[in-house]
């Protein structure tokens, strides 16, 4: 596996993650010019429709290049996927993504991070303690069966990249270890790799996940980095000296008009030479941005075909810690019945100060639980951790939920391999169209897709595109905004 290499026995290694999260709790103040008109004068040459970190990345390297850009986001802030809450007096919580993964000095946002200053704090994913769902930690065999089930499994997945025929992932390991016959408990360690390895890494279900493409992307070399003062210090410096006007949901994008391409929000109408749109792949699936002629057959292929997984998180605040405060990982295996229930645990005790658990639930159950209210989903996490640590620890004084399924502007948390999918088609979801439209995203990069520095790449990638296809020359007079 290219992405997620065989890890040790102790944590179960399973901290590589890319984590999502859910709109603010506190919404960044709408700027006096988000709804103000934009005059021909000051037209813009290039509108980006996104302000996640892939159109601020692409917005920013336009503007370097002497282009006029305007940025259009649907939310009342910007960074997208990307959220940092300061809900909490004290430590920032990161309810959309949290590390930078493979952080090494190759990472682009390693470079970021280091130009800007930006404080970070390396976790390690095998600095870790496994803990039975039936009560206290991991028993040594449970913990000896596991790593000879993940081995198995491991060989099992580079014997399949030679295959040409395509299953579902659970299907290719149930069939391959014998679920079927084998006692409930050990189809329980089984379930629990299925979920903490694998649903948790890409998203999906594992009997939606390809096989054979599931794994498909590359990664870094370099450990995890994660920010003691959120993402946002990223997003806050990619926005600097940008036009971003807020609250502009985007419904139409027209490009067949002889001004070259027309946007049409609940705001009225922007138009300019040339577009960037950088939507999450949910949005584009749910079909809530009409394009004007359709998209071309094999992007629209694409958008149907790739899925879209979910990651969300449960962040509980307490008056003291009940753990060891030097791990990073407290992994969490559930009992029969429950697969797939908050496998995943992080402390942020290390690089916060402050006693918080950040609890992960994925695929399934991670969508059923966005049905339920912020103190129901805080009740059912803390059950789990009074049987990980004893009945007598105390309650949360506060929690902080993710739901990014629910988000209508993120229709889920990030892109992943299903079946009928394929990497050409993040190459197809890439494609521009007639010099006019180019697209940005993490959905987009077939190498670093699902993760913050794929994004980011993705906006660099498309900019330098509309620039090769004549972004710096004179075009027709774009027409001003009109309410």
């Amino acid at each position: 596996m290219k992405r997620r290499q065989a890890l040790g026995a102790t944590g179960l290694g399973l901290g590589s993650i890319l984590s999502m999260g859910m709109a603010p709790a506190l919404a960044q103040l709408q700027r006096a010019s988000d709804r103000q008109p934009v005059h021909a004068a000051d037209a813009p040459r290039v509108i980006v429709v996104g302000a996640g970190i892939a159109g601020l990345a692409a917005a920013q390297r336009l503007r370097a290049a002497g282009q006029r850009v305007l940025v259009l986001e649907a939310r009342e802030r910007s960074g997208g996927r990307i959220f940092t809450s300061q809900a909490w007096r004290g430590p920032a919580m990161d309810l959309g993504a949290s590390w930078i993964h493979g952080a090494g000095p190759a990472n682009p946002l390693t470079q970021l991070a280091r130009r800007i200053g930006a404080r970070t704090f390396s976790t390690d994913m095998e600095n870790a303690q496994a803990y039975d769902g039936l009560g206290g930690e991991l028993r040594a065999a449970e913990q000896r069966r596991l790593a000879d089930l993940r081995g198995r499994i491991g060989e099992l997945l580079a014997e399949r990249e030679l295959e040409a025929r395509d299953v579902s992932l659970q299907a290719l390991v149930y069939e391959a270890l014998d679920y079927t016959e084998r006692p409930a408990p050990q189809q329980r360690l089984i379930d629990f790799l299925l979920n903490s390895e694998f649903e948790h890494e890409y998203g999906a279900a594992t009997r939606q996940l390809s096989a054979r493409w599931f794994d498909a992307g590359s990664a870094y070399e370099g450990g995890e980095l994660i920010f003691p003062d959120g993402y946002k210090a990223l997003i806050d410096h990619l926005s600097t000296g940008l036009d971003i006007r807020l609250q502009h949901e985007v419904r139409e994008i027209d490009y067949q008009g002889a001004a070259g391409v027309t946007v049409r929000t609940q705001h009225g109408s922007f138009s300019a030479p040339q577009l960037i749109v950088t939507l999450p792949l949910g949005v584009l699936k749910a079909g809530k941005v009409r394009f004007s002629p359709a998209l071309p057959s094999r992007k629209q292929i694409a958008i149907e075909h790739l899925g879209m997984g979910v990651l969300n998180k449960c962040c509980l605040l307490f008056e003291r810690a009940f753990w060891d405060t030097q791990l990073d990982w407290l992994n969490h295996l559930p009992p029969t019945g429950r697969a797939g229930q908050w496998t995943e645990w992080v402390s942020l005790a290390r690089p916060s100060g402050a006693p918080v658990l950040m609890g992960f639930n994925a695929a399934d159950h991670g969508r059923r639980i966005e049905a339920m209210s912020d103190a129901a989903l805080a009740q059912d996490a803390m059950a789990v951790l009074r049987r990980m640590f004893g009945s007598q620890i105390p309650a949360p004084q506060d929690v902080l939920v993710s739901r990014w399924a629910s988000d209508p502007h993120a229709l889920g948390a990030y892109s992943c391999h299903v079946l009928g999918s394929h990497p050409a088609q993040r190459d197809d979801l890439a494609q521009s169209v007639n010099g006019r439209l180019f697209f940005a995203g993490e959905a987009t990069d077939r190498q670093h897709y699902q993760t913050v520095h794929g994004a980011y790449q993705s906006g660099l990638r498309a900019a330098q595109e509309l620039l090769r296809a004549g972004g710096g020359q004179q075009a027709r007079a774009p027409v001003s905004h009109s309410a």
